[in-house]
């Protein structure tokens, strides 16, 4: 059976109010959008001095404000905090928002974010042991009575999570590493995401997942695709072009080559490069909006182009 086309939208978070952040997670869930996402830092990327608000504190307190929209982190990094207390943490949001959080997580990368804290950071091959080490651990407290492990990275015994979460909430691996990450995935994840500067290698990467699945035997229609995403909208063609301009500026090539290989346009020009991505295995987009007040185009997007889904 094939997945609903389904769309998530980033909040304010880096040098946002809360009353910012609120106010957009509440027009988010009205307008049917089917997400919201935050991101998992404890600085604002790149400069230690920007504001941002922690995560999952954050997704506590969207979940109170919102009755619909799903909650999930773009994503979450091994170390940041102690995965028994962590598994504790996202089952009471999980509580709070009647079943509705998402658990995405990655290897981590900034590495001053995590020995400022005191938190090691190892290497790569080292937070991917360690990631798996936390899905493991992560899943038996929210579906086991109680739960034991003694791994390199992290260790619980005889370990209690009550109450479990609504439901086991949905695990997303983002990354694009192809031997380990996407081993990960097709083993324990839900959901796979392919970052943003990655957006051009969709298609190529949807087929190593595939490739990766079928070596362990899991069907790959098991593992849904999402893709972290840009998206530039404005009612006429001279609108998304000046706009794309200024977001090709700002973000530079951190976010990929939005003119080429991301979404943007009016809504019908959006609608078409969305369906490209579609073909090539993608239902879930994890979408941030260009503009000041994200709200606006957002509206015009929830307006014009998710009927065309619906």
């Amino acid at each position: 059976m094939a997945r609903r086309v389904r769309f998530g939208v980033t909040l304010p978070q880096i040098k946002r109010s809360w009353e910012q952040a609120r106010a957009a997670a509440v027009a988010f869930d009205r307008l049917g959008f089917d997400s919201v996402w935050v991101c998992d830092h404890l600085y604002g990327v790149p400069l230690p001095t920007l504001p941002i608000f922690e995560a999952w504190t954050q997704l506590a307190a969207v979940a109170a404000v919102t009755d619909r929209v799903e909650l999930g982190t773009l994503v979450s990094p091994p170390f940041f905090r102690n995965t028994g207390l962590w598994a504790k943490q996202i089952a009471t949001i999980d509580h709070i928002s009647n079943g509705r959080t998402v658990v995405g997580l990655g290897g981590g990368w900034f590495d001053a974010e995590f020995t400022s804290y005191g938190m090691p950071f190892p290497s790569t091959r080292e937070r991917l042991r360690a990631l798996e080490e936390t899905i493991v651990v992560l899943k038996g407290l929210w579906t086991d009575e109680k739960t034991t492990f003694a791994g390199k990275h992290v260790q619980v015994r005889d370990a209690y999570c009550e109450p479990k979460p609504i439901r086991r909430p949905p695990i997303l691996i983002g990354g694009g590493g192809e031997q380990v990450l996407m081993r990960l995935v097709a083993k324990h994840a839900d959901i796979w995401n392919n970052g943003a500067v990655s957006q051009h290698e969709l298609g190529r990467k949807a087929g190593v997942l595939r490739q990766r699945c079928e070596e362990i035997g899991r069907d790959p229609g098991e593992v849904e695709v999402s893709q972290q995403c840009v998206v530039v909208i404005a009612a006429d063609e001279a609108g998304a072009r000046e706009a794309l301009a200024k977001a090709s500026k700002i973000y530079g090539g951190h976010m990929g080559n939005i003119e080429e290989h991301g979404i943007w346009g009016t809504a019908e020009q959006v609608v078409e490069r969305i369906e490209r991505h579609v073909k090539l295995g993608c239902t879930l987009f994890v979408m941030e909006f260009f503009g000041k007040d994200t709200r606006e185009p957002a509206h015009l997007f929830a307006e014009r182009v998710l009927p065309s889904f619906r």
